[in-house]
């Protein structure tokens, strides 16, 4: 079941600027659950426009990995923090929430792929950070996919996208 937005006036229609809050926020925010128990955790990633998913690394094992392959539906959320202003008492920001099914990436090119683009997204200086990367490394490194199949936002008024 989806909601209505309540505050009209704060919601984010255009796509484009969804899209930009999901590129260019530092982390997203991830909620799973796994019998009946809610878990969420705050990842580095990468959003890909062209397939409109959510590119983000792990560990090999662990909780957020236990409760992905038990259910791979999550809710997630990317914000943009504008600060507070404390003359008067408010804050700035826009955020964008999402809904998904996570998948995990297999193969060496769609693997080098998606950690080149969370790079690239992250990381001034990435095509350095690129060209160093081993092999070895990609090859150990868990990458998840979010696939996303709804997006909605909201944003205080003084912010322009």
């Amino acid at each position: 079941m989806r909601y209505h937005m309540r505050r009209k006036d704060n919601e984010i229609t255009d796509e484009g600027d969804l899209k930009k809050i999901l590129k260019t926020a530092r982390y997203i925010t991830i909620a799973m659950t796994k019998d009946d128990e809610p878990y969420i955790v705050t990842l580095s990633h990468a959003y890909d426009e062209d397939r409109n998913c959510v590119y983000f690394h792990c560990a090999r094992e662990g909780k957020k990995l236990d409760f992905l392959k038990e259910n791979a539906a999550v809710w997630g959320q990317a914000l943009l923090d504008y600060g507070f202003d404390e003359k008067e008492c408010s804050q700035s920001w826009a955020t964008v929430m999402f809904s998904g099914k996570v998948s995990f990436v297999e193969g060496e090119d769609q693997k080098w792929d998606s950690l080149a683009l969370m790079t690239k997204q992250l990381v001034v200086d990435s095509e350095r950070l690129i060209a160093a990367r081993s092999r070895q490394r990609v090859l150990e490194t868990v990458v998840g996919r979010i696939d996303i199949d709804y997006m909605s936002g909201k944003k205080t008024n003084d912010v322009i996208l």
